[in-house]
């Protein structure tokens, strides 16, 4: 890269990393529409024909434009690639569970711990799924014509940070669910995590099986 070019990149890193020290609305925009820009580079280096899983929590995933971040005036990944590749060419695939446990943390930077999550919040759209039968369920909502789906309705989100004793008034983010997915999968009752780096090595060095895959 020639040095004034470079220069100009150094500059534009260095506003950018100023905003997300900064936080709030911007600070979400500039981090998403950086992972789309990565995203939209590597498809381009493997060529026209490439393809690309991405795994991101639902804040990130499901179309922005579904929930109250519109009103807030921030974007995310899913709602940037369905402007950019099309709606034909993109499929949101979004998570939910009823009950069960997770590993989190309390707040950015506190130690992780298996924390339980209890029974979805009335009205949500986990409470619906539960009651509509217990059992986990895929449904796929690019097929979906029932005037029910297109109310808005409290949608869990758990990331890295979870309170569940917010349960009662925080913790969901209203969302038209159609809208926001292509396809959900829901857990009725879901099971935390066993971090990888958490577990004894093996005498050889090696990290433990990876069960199912065996990678």
């Amino acid at each position: 890269m020639p040095p004034v070019a470079r220069q100009r990149h150094c500059a534009s890193q260095l506003t950018h990393y100023r905003t997300l020290v900064r936080g709030g609305p911007t600070s979400w925009n500039v981090r998403d529409q950086h992972m789309t820009e990565t995203l939209a580079r590597l498809l381009d280096f493997h060529g026209p024909g490439a393809k690309a899983i991405v795994w991101e929590h639902n804040t990130h995933i499901g179309d922005a434009r579904a929930t109250d971040m519109l009103r807030a005036g921030m974007v995310n990944v899913g709602q940037l690639a369905r402007e950019r590749w099309g709606e034909d060419d993109v499929v949101l695939v979004g998570f939910a569970t009823h009950r069960g446990t997770v590993i989190a943390g309390e707040e950015w930077g506190a130690p992780m711990e298996v924390m339980s999550v209890p029974p979805a919040r009335p009205g949500s759209w986990e409470d619906v799924l539960h009651r509509a039968g217990a059992g986990d369920k895929l449904l796929l909502l690019d097929a979906v014509d029932d005037a029910a789906f297109a109310e808005p309705r409290g949608h869990r989100a758990i990331g890295v940070v979870y309170r569940p004793g917010l349960e009662s008034y925080g913790n969901y983010v209203p969302s038209v669910l159609p809208f926001r997915y292509d396809a959900l999968l829901y857990l009725d009752e879901s099971r935390a995590l066993h971090p990888l780096h958490l577990h004894a090595r093996a005498p050889d060095g090696e990290l433990p099986e990876t069960y199912p895959t065996g990678m």
